[in-house]
Parts: C-alpha cells; sequence; structure tokens
C-alpha cells in the first residue's frame, strides 16, 4: 500500500452518513461531551463512496465485526446516561 503526501490516519467516534443518488458521504468527527446537554461533533475528514464501494465497505466491516466479536466477544450498543441508543 502506497500512501500519498497527504495521508493521514485520525481517531473518530463519531460518523455520519448523508446519501443522494450518486454517492454516500462518510463525515468522520470526534464527539466532546462537556455536559450531558452539551455535546459537539467535531469533524475532520469527509469521504465520498460509490455506491458499489459503500455496500463492498459494508460487507467487509460486517465480516470482520463478526471475527472480532467471535474472538472476544459480543459489542453491545447500549445507551450512554441519559443519551440516544446508538444504531
Amino acid at each position: 500500500m502506497n500512501k500519498t503526501a497527504d495521508y493521514r490516519e485520525g481517531y473518530a467516534n463519531s460518523v455520519q452518513v448523508r446519501v443522494n443518488l450518486w454517492d454516500f458521504f462518510l463525515s468522520f468527527g470526534v464527539l466532546d461531551q462537556t455536559a450531558p446537554d452539551n455535546v459537539q461533533i467535531h469533524n475532520f475528514q469527509g469521504v465520498y463512496l460509490s455506491p458499489q464501494q459503500a455496500k463492498a465497505l459494508a460487507n467487509v466491516l460486517n465480516q470482520n465485526l463478526q471475527q472480532y466479536e467471535s474472538a472476544f466477544g459480543e459489542i453491545r450498543l447500549e445507551p450512554q446516561a441519559g443519551g440516544p441508543v446508538i444504531q
């Protein structure tokens, strides 16, 4: 794998998805919650995917999640105190 000069890695605990007829847009960010009623998301990277690449990504993620859960146990998506349920 070759990396471009502007390649970067980052940690994201927030991913927002927008969809239209031609593509999927994933916006990655870091959620900052300083109080139960004060949540800010600082987006740092946006990525456009074709519908075909989005489906391929979903398949790869599902396969890897199944392998992870087989090795380490179920990943539970429980609501945080007062927060929404993650789906």
